[in-house]
């Protein structure tokens, strides 16, 4: 599953980042690394941006850098 296919409330851990090069070492500077838990707080009401809580903070992502982040969902 993918962040952008998350149900808004739930969380999930971080399995892998992928995409282009720029987009993929974007995300993992701002803590986007494997292993982190994530939560979806809210959507936008057009579905773009998300925003995320991750290690302490909230975050900002287009619907497109979310889809390049592959999560699993936490227990």
């Amino acid at each position: 599953m993918t962040l952008d296919a998350m149900a808004v409330g739930t969380t999930a851990r971080v399995e892998r980042v992928r995409g282009g090069r720029a987009v993929a070492q974007r995300l993992q500077e701002m803590g986007m690394t494997t292993g982190v838990v994530v939560k979806l707080i809210r959507v936008a009401p057009l579905g773009d941006p998300l925003e995320i809580e991750l290690r302490g903070y909230r975050l900002s992502l287009r619907k497109d850098e979310a889809a390049a982040v592959e999560v699993s969902p936490c227990e």
